[in-house]
């Protein structure tokens, strides 16, 4: 009977490269001895501008700020028309007005103010010109005036009247809720940007007390916010390629 031979271990061949080594954390873990950056979005991360650390913030991309426009026009749209969107809206805010008392909504509503909101965005735009930052400054400002642009005539259109004045017309979409938006989102942009959670909760909190104390539908507020995203992602586009 013959013996079957027993198969030997194969022997690493000296014309090919070791695809890990020692070095890697784990077994089995890619290990680049080449000194490259990996081929990925992370592998890089690109300076900021000069004398700031970090990377510059984030620019919402045309995808987004179409979709905003896309979401922006529907509900103008259905204002129009007293579509389904609108009636359900009426019926929401119905519920909603007068949840808190009076008092506590008219305080949060009055952040929206322009006594209130444009001080705030002033401060920060002096700040930014006294750190060199014209350009910023001056982009913040220009923001802050496209809200009455572009407020004004869509309720002059729209001419929606309010759930507790449905004599009176021109409530949508909400001007306060669109400065308070920008201007403290502008302001957070200009001073740090870790206080734009700051800017998110102003905003919040002025929309809600609208809609509790009845100054504005939901879809008012709704929109404004679509509306403010629109004109603060147009201004950090034009921030992007003036400092690119």
């Amino acid at each position: 009977m013959r013996e079957t031979p027993r198969s030997e271990p194969p022997r690493p061949r000296p014309d090919r490269a070791e695809t890990h080594t020692t070095g890697a954390s784990c077994s089995g873990t890619p290990h680049r001895s080449d000194g490259r950056p990996p081929h990925t979005p992370r592998g890089a991360r690109q300076p900021g501008p000069p004398g700031r650390p970090g990377t510059t913030p984030p620019v919402p991309g045309r995808p987004a700020l179409l979709s905003a426009f896309a979401v922006l026009a529907v509900i103008t749209w259905q204002v129009l028309v007293h579509g389904p969107l609108a009636r359900l809206d009426e019926r929401v805010s119905g519920a909603l007005v007068d949840a808190v008392p009076r008092r506590l909504s008219e305080l949060a509503s009055d952040l929206g103010n322009m006594t209130v909101a444009l001080p705030v965005l002033a401060a920060a735009m002096a700040y930014a010109l006294w750190r060199g930052r014209r350009g910023d400054a001056l982009r913040a400002g220009l923001a802050m005036a496209a809200v009455p642009l572009l407020v004004v005539p869509l309720k002059e259109w729209t001419a929606r009247p309010g759930p507790l004045e449905p004599w009176a017309e021109g409530y949508f979409p909400s001007g306060h809720t669109a400065t308070a938006m920008v201007a403290y989102f502008g302001a957070a942009y200009l001073v740090s940007r870790r206080l734009v959670p700051v800017a998110a909760v102003l905003t919040a909190v002025t929309g809600t007390g609208l809609v509790l104390r009845g100054y504005h539908w939901p879809l008012d507020v709704l929109a404004s916010l679509f509306l403010g995203f629109l004109i603060l992602g147009v201004s950090s586009t034009c921030r992007r390629r003036s400092s690119g």
